[in-house]
């Protein structure tokens, strides 16, 4: 099996146009020493080895791939789902959280703080830092705080404090926002532990590296499984961690490689999350990106059924893919992620995370050929979407046949 590459930033932390460092010059002492530090340790075999323990002993990897035998049979595909649901903590979050609560372990921080959306991420660092013997705190939208009440139960359950964000649109982008302000002022005994692909240099880079676990293993995987590389890889992409750690896997082989985005309820602006489909260039949370703005340039509100996608930013690499033609993006609506969630459920016995049932949704519209091998990153379970989903259908007028 031959291998391909990541594509580096360069030094500046760029992806083409899009990455590097737009931050207050508090930060950059703690940034650069982050840099150093990273570079370092991607390298070097004792902490390599430790984090693969922890990785097999703690995170459980490597999770199984399994094939959709019954979906494959409904939708006319063959799928098979990397099952990231089955980590320790129930989503892929946690293979970048451990390995950044060790990194900062090494830097000899004394606290960790993070921002979470859907709650995974707030989880999985709550559970690192305490098998680290490290105290956290996790802000939160306060909206997210009530659309993922048991996450937050979590949390507080592994020692974290959970901070809710009662500021603007009181989700993902404003509890990064919170975090970000505690770091500029806390940066010498304080370690962020950024939950996605977003944010300045090295943040894109060092959590893309530390979920690139999640594609080498399924390569690997499915090779043994079907005899062949999958025709289409796809994942669910808000801030893009998952994706992109499911995709460099295969970044310039023949595999199609695609996103699929939170189309949420309408096109309108302040109706979804499908940044790469309708966002343009601008500077989110120290990173350049595509981002959701209107024509001042203020980030605009978005929606998601989903707190992991409610995102109104991407990971810089994610853009640069698109503009490179290496992935494609398109988007599955709030109505599709349920139907997505029911088709897993009902066909495979799995009860997905919102986020990944916008990929199951979108391969109900039957977009690809017949017969097309499909590899889906199933990044999370779906016992903190229940309440959503039961409100959703409750809504609609309809319930689980």
């Amino acid at each position: 099996m031959t291998t391909v590459a990541p594509a580096l930033p360069d030094e500046r932390g760029r992806f083409g146009t899009f990455g590097g460092r737009y931050v207050p010059e508090v930060l950059v002492p703690a940034l650069d020493e982050l840099g150093r530090a990273w570079r370092g340790l991607r390298e070097d075999d004792e902490f390599q080895a430790e984090l693969t323990g922890l990785l097999r002993e703690f995170v459980g990897r490597p999770t199984p791939l399994s094939h959709a035998a019954r979906l494959s049979e409904e939708l006319g595909y063959r799928i098979w789902l990397k099952r990231e649901d089955l980590a320790h903590t129930g989503a892929h979050k946690i293979n970048n959280c451990v390995g950044q609560v060790l990194l900062a372990r090494r830097l000899g921080k004394s606290r960790i703080i993070a921002e979470t959306g859907a709650g995974q991420h707030g989880v999985a660092t709550a559970a690192a830092a305490a098998l680290m013997g490290l105290p956290c705190v996790v802000y939160m939208g306060q909206e997210d705080t009530v659309r993922q009440a048991p996450n937050v139960q979590r949390m507080r359950l592994l020692g974290a404090e959970v901070v809710p964000v009662a500021t603007g649109s009181r989700t993902l982008k404003d509890a990064i926002n919170e975090a970000l302000r505690d770091w500029a002022g806390s940066v010498r005994d304080t370690h962020y532990v950024i939950g996605s692909v977003v944010g300045p240099h090295p943040f894109p880079a060092m959590v893309r590296d530390f979920q690139r676990v999640i594609g080498d293993e399924a390569r690997g995987q499915f090779l043994q499984a079907a005899g062949a590389e999958p025709d289409v890889v796809a994942a669910c992409v808000g801030g893009g961690s998952n994706a992109i750690g499911m995709f460099t896997a295969f970044v310039g082989s023949p595999v199609r490689l695609m996103g699929i985005e939170a189309g949420g309820r309408g096109a309108g602006l302040g109706e979804h999350c499908a940044t790469l489909g309708a966002g343009t260039p601008g500077v989110l949370h120290g990173t350049r990106s595509i981002l959701l703005q209107d024509e001042g340039g203020q980030v605009a509100a978005t929606h998601s059924i989903s707190a992991g996608l409610d995102y109104p930013g991407v990971g810089p690499e994610h853009a640069w893919l698109r503009d490179a033609g290496l992935a494609s993006y398109e988007s599955a609506s709030d109505e599709e992620a349920v139907g997505g969630f029911l088709a897993l459920s009902r066909t495979e016995g799995i009860l997905p995370a919102l986020e990944p049932s916008h990929v199951i949704g979108w391969l109900q519209r039957r977009p690809l050929p017949d017969g097309t091998s499909v590899l889906v990153n199933l990044s999370g379970r779906g016992d903190k979407d229940l309440a959503t989903v039961q409100g959703w259908l409750d809504g609609q007028g309809s319930t689980p046949a």
